[in-house]
């Protein structure tokens, strides 16, 4: 498969489909159509229609999007994304709301590669921004990155974690999200060791595979069923001549989308075909529901080929972090060195991707963290994306994870009055 006209093969079914759906929407359009009542024109126009915007968000990064902020002195703000800190392959941004005083309570979320873009947090930022300062990671599309910028693997990873941190400073609470929660832990002990004055206050894991045979799922039953010869031989492929980052070995996120579909296949068919018929009906809008959350799933982006494997191999088959055995360049990194950042993990108990006790056993591992540092929560009801961005994160783990980053931040100073002497 490491071979650039499988990835340009690929590549072009998509884009066939996208210029058949296309095709039938503009047939169906013709004035000519409508002479004559036709259901089927209808049904054609409404299949295109649905399937073009389906194949084209596939290729397109999604918009931040973010909203005017309503604050306390009555007026709407805007928010600004700024760039903190440029790098190859992931940026440090800022929502910067406009007209506000920075606030104390401090934010690094820390988004998940694996597949999506980091605009899957979009809702997660929105529901923070009224009290906190949010700082995010905005990790690129390896398609787009010249080969010429190197490798990026789990250790380049965790050291962009390490230099995101040292740049916030230590007043700052880090939420990672999925997949980065096991080296988002790295990091911080990384930290513990190298510079413990720049670790963060608290830490919030929310749904990560910690250690993924604390609970199996699909995710983890296929990590163990494939070698990684085989990984390499049938999920790696080299970047089309369409891209920037012509040559470089990537896991397609293509691939990605076709794994998480086919995880629940019967439910998305359903929601296209009953889009189909809103279509038809003339009841389907731009931003309908079914609009707003497919076209930010749909959208995915390439992960580097030595970052996938090296997660699948050392996160989920060799499972370092869960055996307290991870190494960057070479050096041991000994999680039970954290002994001041308070850790709360969330888990949702439906979760299908990372299942209840994965991320719950970092605490574990934190052998040197006194006990009242340690936080646990499981949420009933709610699965992965619940956990993050749905009802469940919006009424209760939202408020839960700010009580815990208030109680574990830095006493506020003194007001000290001035005197005449």
């Amino acid at each position: 498969m490491k071979y650039m006209y499988t990835y340009d093969l690929m590549e072009s079914v998509r884009n066939t489909n996208q210029w058949l759906g296309a095709s039938a929407r503009a047939f169906a359009a013709y004035p000519g159509m409508s002479a004559m009542a036709n259901p089927f024109v209808e049904w054609v126009g409404a299949w295109g229609e649905v399937t073009e915007r389906t194949f084209e968000r596939m290729v397109v990064k999604p918009d931040w999007g973010i909203p005017s902020i309503s604050m306390s002195d009555g007026k709407d703000h805007l928010v600004q994304v700024e760039k903190v800190i440029k790098r190859d392959f992931g940026d440090l941004i800022h929502f910067k709301v406009v007209g506000r005083k920075p606030l104390a309570r401090r934010i690094l979320l820390v988004a998940p590669m694996s597949g999506h873009y980091a605009t899957l947090l979009r809702k997660t930022v929105i529901s923070l921004l009224p009290d906190c300062e949010v700082y995010m990671t905005d990790w690129h599309n390896a398609r787009d990155i010249p080969v010429s910028a190197g490798k990026f693997d789990v250790e380049d990873y965790t050291l962009y974690l390490v230099d995101f941190m040292k740049h916030l400073g230590s007043d700052l609470h880090v939420i990672a999200v999925c997949q980065p929660a096991p080296l988002t832990l790295a990091a911080t002990a990384y930290l513990a060791e190298e510079d413990p004055k720049a670790q963060p206050r608290s830490l919030t894991l929310i749904g990560g595979p910690i250690d993924p045979e604390a609970n199996h799922t699909e995710v983890t039953d296929f990590g163990r069923s494939v070698t990684m010869g085989q990984l390499e031989q049938t999920m790696i492929q080299r970047v089309g001549f369409k891209y920037a980052g012509v040559g470089r070995l990537v896991y397609p996120g293509l691939l990605q989308l076709a794994s998480f579909i086919s995880m629940n296949a019967d439910k998305h068919t359903k929601a296209f075909q009953d889009q189909i018929f809103r279509a038809a009906k003339g009841a389907a809008s731009d931003h309908d529901k079914h609009n707003v959350f497919y076209d930010e799933y749909l959208a995915v982006m390439d992960m580097t080929a030595e970052f996938y494997l090296s997660t699948v191999e050392r996160v989920f088959k060799n499972r370092e972090i869960a055996r307290n055995a991870f190494t960057v360049a070479g050096r041991p990194v000994d999680i039970s060195k954290i002994t001041t950042v308070a850790v709360i993990t969330v888990e949702g108990e439906e979760d299908d991707i990372s299942a209840p006790g994965q991320c719950k056993a970092a605490l574990g591992l934190l052998t040197g963290l006194p006990e009242d540092k340690k936080a646990a929560h499981l949420e009933p009801g709610a699965g992965h994306y619940g956990i993050f961005a749905g009802k469940s994160w919006r009424n209760n783990i939202r408020p839960l994870v700010l009580e815990f980053i208030d109680a574990n931040s830095a006493p506020k100073k003194p007001h000290v009055v001035a005197t005449s002497a």
